[in-house]
């Protein structure tokens, strides 16, 4: 069984067990979380699709880790202008444990 979540903007395909990297949710390390944003829920040959989201669908996730993703360099450069602007961007991210999904 795996179902598909939206959260922070993006969609993600997760099944029970799982272990999946989101942009910063609230909560503590150990806290259990709810995702009621799911758009698919797949269990074997029955599959179920939301317009938008599925009905009574809901996801449960173990917070597993708070902490801030690895650098990326933004590098503004204009030609023959001497401007150059050299940026640092580190994105907040939570890891989630999939403990069950309820369809």
């Amino acid at each position: 069984m795996y179902a598909v979540i939206r959260t922070g903007g993006k969609q993600y395909s997760v099944a029970q067990g799982d272990s999946v990297e989101v942009e910063r949710l609230a909560g503590d390390i150990g806290q259990s979380i709810t995702i009621q944003d799911v758009l698919l829920v797949a269990d074997g040959d029955k599959v179920s699709v939301g317009a938008p989201v599925v009905e009574g669908a809901s996801v449960t996730a173990k917070i597993t880790g708070q902490y801030r993703g690895t650098k990326i360099i933004v590098f503004k450069y204009r030609p023959k202008k001497r401007i150059r602007v050299r940026r640092g961007h580190r994105q907040y991210i939570t890891r989630l444990q999939i403990e069950s999904i309820n369809a």
